[in-house]
């Protein structure tokens, strides 16, 4: 069965306030690194899965990513996916 690699990238949706990234970017200050006006924190998921076809693979990825990788009241999210060349 055919290996597909994905790589899930979760972000907040730009009208969510995010702590986290507004407390990195003042330590980035802090640290004598200026000129950050912006910075957010996300999530980077990457992962393979066996599926009898891409089609498969990426229906099956979409709802991993809408129900269990990602909040979609406060996140978006976007997938890479590419089939692995498996050796003989």
């Amino acid at each position: 069965m055919p290996l597909f690699r994905a790589h899930v990238q979760v972000s907040l949706r730009p009208s969510v306030l995010d702590p986290a990234g507004e407390a990195t970017r003042a330590a980035a200050i802090r640290l004598g690194v200026e000129g950050i006006r912006k910075l957010r924190i996300g999530k980077s998921v990457e992962l393979e899965l066996e599926a009898p076809d891409r089609a498969t693979a990426q229906r099956e990825l979409e709802r991993l990513s809408d129900r269990l990788l990602a909040n979609p009241v406060i996140e978006d999210w976007q997938l890479s996916l590419s089939e692995v060349e498996q050796q003989p």
